[in-house]
């Protein structure tokens, strides 16, 4: 069965069906308490797996009285249970390439990029920048602190805007299909190329999952988009979802000791305050990973047909 073919439409349907019989969904029912993320029991992996295949996303709790949720193994160690390798190595991360949000200080090489600092993020895809052989398919956001008030995220799988997209218009999914569709502008530093110019598709279906793979981001500042108004019609479409109060967007504001493991869906972040005379300094340890959520793809999609 190829869904995301806009030539099988029977495909597309019976897949849509089973996708939409899982909604409406709440943050609360994605949640999945670990009594020991080190070593998940079978019962425990099945849900977070079962969640990740219909939502592509999970939230998990472990006990900040039981561990130690400062520990970066313990997001690393998790995802490699889930079939999580291949971490990004990319600028901003730590020497065990896991990142540490927080706000930076100033001077730091990294706090001039905006999930290091307190301000809002808009929707997007992480490492929408990266080029097609570096695609992140995953990721694990680890709460160790959260800050006096603010820093909620919204979360969208983006399967859900493809299914609006391409029920309201199949060109728009033709049009964010092409190869030139999105580029984003080299990273220059102080005239040195950190990163060159990377041009691709928003929508594209991995080769080896059958899986849909989707990069985006809202930042005007960050990006070029092809000038054609089919596409232009696609975009503005595609940001209309996130203004309205879909039955599709989550909100979830992390707790120390919660986390999100996802397949890479659409997220943003509100701003946040932090207060460290009391101890409030909001920090997120994050991993992100080439490789996709093990039994996610569409062999365990078509099981479920």
């Amino acid at each position: 069965m190829l869904p995301f073919d806009l030539n099988e439409v029977n495909a597309y349907q019976q897949w849509r069906a089973w996708k939409l019989s899982a909604y409406p969904v709440n943050a609360e029912d994605l949640l999945v308490y670990l009594e020991d993320p080190y070593s998940l029991s079978t019962e425990e992996k099945n849900a977070v797996l079962d969640r990740c295949l219909k939502y592509n996303l999970v939230i998990y709790s472990c006990d900040q009285e039981k561990h130690d949720i400062s520990d970066k193994n313990l997001p690393r160690t998790l995802g490699k249970q889930l079939g999580l390798d291949r971490l990004d190595a990319h600028l901003c991360v730590d020497e065990d390439d896991i990142s540490s949000l927080k706000v930076a200080s100033s001077g730091k090489r990294h706090g001039g990029y905006i999930p290091y600092t307190d301000r809002p993020i808009s929707w997007h895809t992480d490492g929408y920048y990266n080029s097609s052989s570096e695609r992140i398919q995953a990721m694990v956001l680890h709460c160790v602190s959260d800050a006096a008030s603010g820093g909620e995220n919204e979360l969208m799988d983006h399967e859900m805007a493809y299914i609006c997209m391409r029920d309201e218009n199949p060109d728009y999914i033709r049009a964010l299909m092409q190869p030139d569709v999105m580029t984003i502008p080299p990273n220059i530093e102080n005239g040195v190329m950190i990163r060159d110019s990377v041009t691709g598709p928003v929508f594209t279906v991995d080769k080896e999952t059958g899986a849909l793979h989707m990069r985006y981001t809202a930042r005007t500042r960050s990006i070029e988009w092809k000038q054609d108004d089919l596409t232009r019609e696609a975009i503005n479409f595609l940001e209309s979802l996130f203004s309205e109060d879909s039955a599709y967007i989550l909100r979830h504001r992390l707790k120390p000791g919660q986390g999100v493991i996802c397949n890479n869906v659409l997220h943003n972040r509100t701003g946040f305050v932090d207060d460290e005379e009391c101890g409030k300094q909001r920090l997120i340890y994050r991993a992100r990973y080439y490789d996709r959520i093990k039994d996610t793809g569409l062999d365990a999609v078509n099981e479920r047909l």
